[in-house]
């Protein structure tokens, strides 16, 4: 069933690219927040 493979494997993209975005969106949120205390806004 090659219908079945190739959707796992765009449903395995997709997880990938969410998980990505989940991340970058955390560091830069934690980078903020560090800059923020750096600065003395916190």
């Amino acid at each position: 069933m090659a219908g079945r493979k190739e959707w796992m494997r765009r449903l395995g993209w997709m997880a990938a690219l969410w998980a990505g975005g989940v991340l970058t969106l955390a560091l830069v949120a934690y980078l903020i927040r560090m800059l923020m205390r750096l600065l003395g806004m916190r």
